[in-house]
Formats: C-alpha cells, structure tokens, sequence
C-alpha cells in the first residue's frame, strides 16, 4: 500500500511539473523544393531559394554546409543529378573544399553549370521596359521593380 501511494505521488508530481512546463516549439513542415532538372535556368534562383527557406525554419537540423548539400541534391533530378553524381561516390571526404562540404560552393557549381549566362542582360533588359501603363495600380508597379531589381 505504501509503494502505490509513493507511485501515486510520483505521478502527480510528474504531471503538475509537465503541465506548469509550456509545449517545445515545433518548426510547422514546409513544402519541399520542386525537382530541379537543370533544363530550365531561370528555375535555379527558385530552387536555391526553396531550399534556404527550409534551411532557415529548421536551422537546428540543417546548419551544417554538408546537411544543407546533400539535402538540396536529394532534389536534382535528370541531368543536374547526373553532374552531382560523382560526388556520391565520395561521401567520407571531409575536406570543407570538397563541393559536398560547402553550400556556398554548391550553390556556385549548380549556377555554373545549370544558371542563364546573360542573366545581368536579361534582367537589364526587363528592367528598361518595364513600364507603368495607364490605369494600372503603382503598387503593381513597384512590385514588378522589386522583382527585377
């Protein structure tokens, strides 16, 4: 009988101190990057992009370079996967220049390989013709401008 009633008090004890305890923060899931192929360059910025929001929303799980590159490579598919593929093969090297080791070297090597070469020009392009037609709000505008600048 004695032994219930410490179990009890053990008990009880747990449970006001799990209650006056508030609940962990749980990072909401995110929707994960779309497949980049490396056909289309204009989708690289947005897939870089997808993947540092991620990134930055679970940055407990995701702060080291490595864990960052190989979780964006789980995303490249078709001829972006096949560039990446040799550097699978050499999981173990821990040399931070190694293209595995570095995001800030990854990133580098996919817009190399798979970004628009007249990307500055393009955008330049945009840029100068962009224009406010009549009628239309200058909020559209503005965004239109962000965007490009």
């Amino acid at each position: 009988m004695q032994k219930m009633t410490q179990i009890m008090a053990n008990h009880q004890a747990a449970s006001s101190y799990e209650s006056s305890r508030p609940p962990a923060f749980k990072t909401p899931s995110m929707k994960a990057p779309e497949c980049f192929d490396g056909t289309q360059p204009f989708k690289g910025r947005s897939f870089i992009k997808s993947c540092q929001l991620i990134f930055y929303n679970d940055w407990e799980n995701v702060s080291q370079d490595r864990k960052k590159v190989l979780y964006s490579t789980s995303f490249l598919i078709v001829r972006a996967a096949k560039c990446i593929e040799p550097y699978l093969s050499n999981l173990t090297n821990q040399d931070p220049s190694y293209l595995l080791n570095s995001w800030q070297l990854f990133k580098a090597q996919l817009f190399t390989l798979f970004g628009d070469p007249n990307e500055v020009r393009k955008d330049e392009t945009e840029l100068d013709a962009l224009k406010m037609k009549e009628g239309e709000h200058v909020s559209l505008y503005i965004s239109n401008f962000r965007i490009l600048v």
